[in-house]
């Protein structure tokens, strides 16, 4: 059987490391198919393109996979020079170099694959979730068979059906030093319309969830590996159908000893149901609040007002659970007046984190695009690869950006420019802080004293 060499080519450190969960997956179909497999981070192997070389040398491999976690990092405010993507061309010249044949893959890749594909030189590229092409595409190049050199998306693999990781326990031993946080999928697609949003595009509307078990097991493992700070990354782990709810009960029954975090959506929650997710190790809620009124709610086609947000944090302080809001400004349907209404709101939630954001990266094949391209801000075929950020033509983006500097000037706790939070949280980081970090900020007005000095040594490191 031919040796597969893959390489995750994500070096982004913010705001924290994360496991290359992606890569680990596909190294699961390929040993399950019986493919010798090397995984090799680029992060964790100190980011060196000559360490590579000496990597390819000594294990000669057959093909090589490259995974690309992200185009870029959708900041407005940082420099529009496409780093992500250059980082990975310079990967597969390496390759190249040594005669391997390249096979693309990823989320990134996934938004992009035509112009990556070109951009980088890879020889081929897999389209969505590639646990079964990649399979497939090797066992094709192995018997000489003409193949096509992009492999497009296909219909969903079912949630029972979806590998699990091949973990690889040097990496686990270098991202829990590094962060402390692992992270674990429990489902895949997204059941929500948001208008901006690339996720049904990567996994599709239909919710495919793994058989809570399974994801078990998996915890259990992780444990025994030293993993106690799990992150679900879910695109919403709150679902419809509860089957977030049956995953803390399994936790629970099976008293699985983790501290966790996922992304969650506002919406009707019960106070019950949020104590049984603290009993299952709940630490702390990524809120996809995204917008902080209704206007600019309904313009990226919320399915929530505001006044539903307020609620759900209000439940989520009732039983001290952190929370932090990630909103974005510049949206659809924004104007001056709706930027001073929501800069009123987000100031108005109690003990919470806020991450606010200016614009909207673009993709194609979102409504978001679609609109843009209406409104005659970008051309139906403008290259996406250098990141285009939507504002709504109703006002100016240099005044909106002051107004947010200044309504969040003096809140520690609303994180604003993007690379101040970072910044902020890099601090935490050299105090020898470990994990969200974030919820290290929110104190609670009764909560009990046992963590006054975390509370303290956190806040001497946010203020600098």
């Amino acid at each position: 059987m031919p040796i597969v060499f893959l390489i995750s080519s994500n070096t982004n450190v913010e705001p924290y490391p994360i496991y290359p969960i992606g890569m680990s997956v596909i190294a699961g179909a390929l040993h399950d198919a019986g493919h010798e497999v090397i995984q090799y981070d680029m992060l964790a192997a100190g980011n060196s393109l000559d360490l590579l070389r000496a990597a390819l040398a000594e294990a000669k491999p057959d093909y090589a996979g490259i995974s690309i976690r992200n185009v870029d990092n959708v900041d407005s405010f940082t420099s529009h020079t496409n780093k992500f993507i250059q980082k990975a061309k310079n990967i597969v010249d390496v390759l190249k170099e040594a005669k391997i044949p390249v096979i693309a893959g990823g989320a990134g890749f996934s938004l992009l694959p035509e112009e990556i594909l070109d951009f980088t030189g890879a020889d081929y590229g897999i389209v969505g979730e590639g646990e079964r092409k990649m399979v497939e595409l090797i066992a094709q190049l192995e018997q000489g068979k003409k193949t096509r050199h992009i492999y497009g998306k296909e219909k969903g693999i079912p949630g029972h059906e979806i590998q699990v990781p091949h973990w690889d326990p040097q990496l686990l031993r270098y991202y829990l030093k590094e962060s402390g946080v692992i992270n674990v999928q429990t489902k895949r697609g997204c059941e929500h319309c948001c208008s901006y949003c690339t996720y049904p595009h990567l996994e599709g509307h239909k919710m495919r969830v793994r058989p809570v078990n399974e994801i078990a097991d998996e915890l259990e493992m992780l444990c025994n590996c030293g993993a106690d700070n799990i992150f679900f990354t879910d695109s919403v782990f709150n679902d419809r159908a509860g089957h977030y709810l049956q995953m803390a009960e399994e936790i629970i029954r099976r008293e699985i000893k983790i501290s966790w975090c996922g992304f969650f959506q506002p919406g009707p929650i019960e106070q019950d149901e949020l104590a049984l997710l603290k009993r299952s190790g709940l630490q702390a809620m990524e809120v996809g609040t995204d917008a902080a009124s209704d206007t600019t709610l309904k313009g990226l086609r919320k399915s929530f007002t505001f006044d539903e947000v307020m609620e759900f944090n209000e439940k989520c302080v009732q039983q001290h659970i952190p929370c932090a809001h990630f909103v974005i400004f510049g949206g659809p349907d924004e104007t001056m007046d709706t930027v001073r209404e929501g800069i009123d709101n987000i100031n108005s939630l109690r003990n919470c984190v806020v991450f606010p954001f200016s614009g909207i990266r673009l993709h194609e094949g979102t409504p978001l695009f679609t609109r843009a391209v209406k409104e005659g801000l970008i051309r139906p075929n403008q290259s996406l690869l250098e990141p285009f950020y939507y504002f709504s033509p109703r006002l100016d983006k240099d005044e909106m950006n002051a107004t947010l500097t200044e309504g969040f000037k003096k809140r520690r706790d609303r994180l604003f420019p993007p690379d101040e939070g970072q910044q902020r949280i890099n601090i935490m980081k050299k105090f020898g802080f470990r994990g969200i970090l974030w919820d290290q900020l929110i104190k609670f007005d009764d909560q009990p004293g046992n963590k006054t000095s975390t509370k303290s040594a956190a806040d001497s490191a946010y203020a600098g």
